[in-house]
């Protein structure tokens, strides 16, 4: 993370409709035990490749304490996001397969489709509100648990 805070990513302004309307997905919690007041936030899992594909996609909110787990089965490498569809401002946390977090793109703006990531390798990626990671204490090093 950078010492200081990125400037404040945007919602879109327009997003586009959903073509095939919301799935329900699994769910689970992450805790982050080692940061300040020990955060745990509620995830939808997206484990298959299209909901991985899809994730956050046409979304126009998402409360402060929920968030979007990526698993790959615990298999690392580096991963790429893109925010094709997305209509909220993400941070993104990209975690080892032993749930320590290898680094965080902060303030992902929406609506767009170049490719971010990290040059750890990735088991999980955790998608949030922008801005959460840091207003929690959350940083590259941060041990993540998975219920």
């Amino acid at each position: 993370m950078a010492a200081e805070a990125p400037r404040r990513a945007p919602n879109a302004l327009h997003c586009p409709p959903d073509p095939e309307g919301q799935t329900e997905l699994a769910h689970g919690y992450v805790t982050f035990a080692d940061a300040p007041g020990s955060p745990r936030l509620n995830v939808e899992l997206a484990r298959s490749e299209p909901e991985k594909e899809r994730g956050l996609m046409y979304r126009t909110k998402l409360p402060d304490a929920q968030g979007m787990l990526f698993s790959w089965g615990g298999v690392e490498q580096p991963r790429t996001f893109w925010m094709r569809n997305t209509c909220i401002p993400l941070d993104m946390m990209f975690i080892a397969r032993d749930g320590t977090i290898t680094g965080i793109l902060e303030q992902v703006p929406t609506l767009n489709d170049e490719p971010r990531g990290v040059p750890c390798p990735a088991a999980y990626v955790l998608e949030v509100n922008a801005g959460w990671s840091r207003a929690h204490g959350i940083q590259s090093g941060t041990m993540v648990h998975f219920e």
